[in-house]
């Protein structure tokens, strides 16, 4: 079979660089291994957070400027209108993200901490700044016996801004059924289990009951897995304004957005191969076809191949004792060949391996032995040179990056 592209990776970086190839008309296929990173997502995406001495960043679009050479933002033209073009990818897939390059707000993490965040789905927590008060009170209303919403951090933090708060639980006949089994009290069961039959109406009625006087009730985001507009539903329904908090994952507005963009990638005829690991290919002057674990012959075949399968929590990178490697094609590494350089003594500082990835060009060409490969390109977190960690730019990184591969790969086409 013979593409015009095949993307390797099914997270966010992979799904964004294959949709704006098909918006383009190429014939797209994207090979996913497994459940990508975006499961641990909390319904916000990051462009930039930090900057190098770990200053919070209010404009993106200024600090971009002053980032090392090395950071793949540098290799990104046109930064503010690839943003822009980011946001309306994800518009377009049906995700309704707020929020603006120009200026970060702050998102309310599981634990209650206040970081900066460049988009956020409608609908979940967001602040103007950190000494922001949207409201005088708060009601936190959360099933009985949910485990992954720690509601006295998420109070303790809203005191902090002068917001007065109140915890309460609430119950139905699917939450007492759910309770059964431990296991079903995580974020993304409860979702399957109240969107089903007359679930949100069923919790919508709990809510009510508790006649609340707090000025927003703030609930865990576990609405919305199956049925997109779910939390939407519940929102007309009760008679208070609601607004939602990201849980520990696994996280359901995570859940969401993978299946909205592969939902929109099937719908511009792009193709996905799932469950395949991709294990290697055949590269002589270029990359001419790919092997997967359930394809062992050379039958997938591309003029342009994509590599963005993350770094080592998703194995797109690989390390022993010894040095850091790309585990599929082999590639060129930027990474400290003395092992005891990896790390820092003192866990909170910078880690030094969380730079370590995939060596590029400026069009996020690959390289094989010191040998550009030209039609092998690497996007998103395999990247070398970005700490998404300390800088918070994790989601801009794997869209940013992919738009400019994908305009590359359009301009040679």
């Amino acid at each position: 079979m013979k593409f015009n592209t095949i993307v390797i990776g099914g997270g966010l970086a992979g799904y964004t660089c294959a949709i704006k190839l098909a918006e383009e008309g190429q014939h797209v296929l994207l090979v996913s291994a497994g459940e990508s990173s975006l499961h641990f997502s909390s319904g916000s995406c990051d462009l930039l957070g930090y900057d190098e001495d770990g200053q919070v960043v209010s404009s993106p679009t200024e600090a971009v400027q002053r980032l090392p050479l090395f950071h793949p933002y540098r290799k990104v033209k046109d930064f503010p209108v690839k943003a822009e073009d980011a946001k309306r990818l994800l518009n377009q897939a049906g995700l309704a993200f707020k929020g603006d390059v120009s200026a970060n707000h702050f998102r309310l993490t599981p634990v209650g901490m206040l970081m900066p965040t460049w988009l956020s789905l409608d609908g979940m927590v967001v602040f103007p700044t950190t000494d922001s008060k949207p409201w005088e009170s708060a009601a936190i209303v959360c099933p009985t016996g949910f485990l992954d919403f720690p509601t006295a951090f998420v109070q303790d933090s809203l005191s902090t801004m002068g917001i007065r708060t109140r915890a309460l639980t609430i119950t139905t006949a699917a939450l007492e059924y759910a309770r059964e089994s431990a296991s079903e009290m995580r974020a993304t069961n409860l979702a399957r289990r109240l969107e089903r039959g007359k679930g949100i109406e069923a919790v919508a009625q709990a809510i009510n009951a508790l006649d609340i006087k707090e000025s927003v009730i703030l609930m865990p985001a576990i609405f919305g897995y199956d049925d997109p507009s779910a939390a939407n539903k519940l929102q007309k329904l009760v008679h208070k304004p609601v607004v939602f908090s990201p849980t520990i994952p696994p996280s359901v507005p995570g859940v969401l957005m993978q299946k909205a963009l592969k939902q929109r990638l099937i719908n511009l005829g792009g193709m996905i191969m799932d469950n395949n690991t991709v294990l290697g290919g055949t590269i002589t002057d270029c990359l001419e076809n790919i092997v997967t674990d359930k394809i062992d012959e050379p039958m997938l075949a591309a003029d342009h191949f994509v590599l963005a399968t993350g770094t080592f929590l998703s194995g797109g990178l690989t390390s022993n004792y010894t040095h850091v490697s790309e585990p599929i094609f082999g590639l060129d590494v930027d990474a400290d060949t003395n092992r005891q350089a990896w790390h820092a003594e003192d866990f909170y500082e910078k880690q030094p391996y969380m730079r370590f990835g995939v060596h590029t060009d400026d069009a996020f060409h690959t390289s094989k032995d010191g040998k550009t490969i030209p039609n092998l390109y690497a996007i998103g977190s395999v990247l070398s040179g970005k700490d998404s960690v300390r800088a918070a730019d994790k989601e801009g990184v794997d869209m940013l990056t992919a738009l400019q591969t994908a305009h590359h790969i359009l301009d040679v086409s």
